[in-house]
């Protein structure tokens, strides 16, 4: 069988090949995600109130399935290092197996749920009404977007991310055309509003699916997909639950830190809540970047660590910090010398200048430290390490960040707040450090 590149491709020319084309499948992934809200925003404001409130419903969806997808990525790799084919394709299976139980999960949610949960955050019936249709129709409808991340996830194990590029492409481009349709009605299909919206995305989420199918049988011959040969085993389950639920704990502790954040900016102004959400946009075309990079990074370290390639793990983190360093000193650079101008993309005023400037350019003082912890924390998920990601992320996104927020805000003032940023990242990414250190014994690596 044919070497997989993972194991012989020159490193640097390896993580930049596998990166770009998930870094561009996630910055088509956020610009559909804000056209979206566009075009929803366009019918009122209940109706965007009430695919906002579903929000977070849909970011836990994709981050149960994407923290299971790097509980597969990781441990199908580190079988195909180890040459065990097999036992690799068992694991691809295990991870569709596991795509369909987390869709039943969140179907019987959406089903019985939704009402109750939206009547959490408001009363106003129109917005509940909205709101729950166009939740059911995404989680009962969620099959797609599970089964495609799971085989996005496959795909970037045997080191082929151009795929995943082509699957989100389609899949985005497809929820942008169809969304106007359904939203505001064309011909004889009706303006169906907020579920129209629902309509569109998850036909986009299906389409993708189907392709991911087809790709990965054509194309993915280190993995070999058969239900005939699938047998459920505990020992892969928990080996892959052992990665992913610490990935899905993290992915799912942002959404939580942006409420809490919210709940801490809320008694100074409405505005000041609407900059941190700004911001937060605004630095996901930053950070993505990395995180494409991290995803890239996750199978070449795991597929290394099976094949007992410790150069190639060494060079591979070296080289991802390095790169991690330049493109966040890169987003400083625009945040320091342009923020009006990114303001200004979201008709910034005078009151949200003054706001925002200052945040903008404190908060990504943070960027270089930031980029550090999450590289590391990439690392440790692939060398076996969960629990240090899981701990760094908790500190990073919650255990420091939010009490700093509050006691600096509740003592100096909102200017003041944003330096939590900067100060809890700074910490967390000497803690990143200190831990990839004590690692080094146990992964015999040698860092110089």
């Amino acid at each position: 069988m044919k070497e997989n590149k993972m194991g012989t491709m020159e490193v640097r020319r390896l993580i930049l090949t596998m990166s770009l084309p998930i870094m561009i499948s996630m910055l088509v992934q956020a610009l559909y995600n804000i056209v979206d809200s566009m075009f929803v925003a366009r019918v009122s404001e209940a109706a965007l109130a009430a695919v906002s409130l579903c929000y977070p419903i849909q970011m836990i969806m994709v981050a149960v399935a994407c923290g299971t997808g790097v509980g597969i990525n990781a441990l199908l790799s580190r079988y195909l290092g180890e040459k065990k084919q097999e036992k690799a394709s068992q694991v691809a299976m295990h991870g569709l197996f596991c795509a369909i139980c987390n869709w039943l999960v969140f179907a019987v949610i959406g089903l019985f749920f939704s009402e109750a949960f939206l009547r959490l955050f408001s009363d106003d019936v129109q917005i509940i009404m909205m709101g729950i249709s166009y939740m059911q129709i995404c989680t009962i409808c969620s099959f797609g977007v599970f089964v495609q991340i799971t085989y996005e996830r496959i795909m970037q194990s045997t080191g082929n991310t151009i795929y995943n590029m082509v699957i989100q492409g389609v899949g985005a481009l497809i929820n942008i055309i169809l969304d106007p349709i359904f939203i505001f009605g064309l011909g004889p299909v009706p303006a169906l509003g907020t579920a129209g919206a629902a309509i569109a995305t998850v036909i986009g989420q299906i389409v993708a699916m189907f392709l991911g199918i087809i790709i990965t049988q054509k194309k993915v011959r280190e993995v070999q997909l058969s239900v005939r040969s699938f047998h459920l085993d505990g020992m892969i389950m928990k080996a892959m639950y052992r990665i992913a639920i610490p990935a899905i704990l993290m992915q799912s502790i942002m959404s939580f830190m942006t409420v809490m954040m919210n709940m801490i900016l809320a008694p100074f102004s409405e505005m000041a809540v609407s900059v941190f959400s700004i911001y937060y946009k605004l630095q996901q075309f930053v950070f993505m970047a990395v995180l494409g990079m991290n995803n890239a990074l996750i199978p070449i370290l795991s597929y290394n660590y099976g094949a007992n390639q410790m150069e190639r793990i060494k060079e591979s983190i070296r080289f991802a910090l390095w790169m991690s360093c330049v493109i966040m000193a890169i987003g400083t650079v625009v945040f320091q010398l342009f923020p009006t101008q990114l303001l200004y993309l979201f008709d910034a005023k005078e009151t949200m200048l003054s706001i925002g400037i200052p945040a903008l350019r404190t908060i990504s003082v943070s960027f270089v430290f930031a980029g550090i912890s999450m590289v590391l924390c990439s690392v440790f998920q692939a060398l076996g390490s969960p629990n240090h990601s899981l701990l760094v992320t908790l500190l990073r996104q919650m255990v420091i960040l939010l009490p700093l927020a509050y006691g600096f805000s509740s003592a100096f003032g909102l200017d003041m707040c944003w330096w939590s940023f900067p100060i809890t990242e700074v910490l967390c990414a000497l803690l990143s450090l200190y831990l990839l250190r004590s690692m080094q014994k146990r992964v015999l690596l040698q860092l110089q």
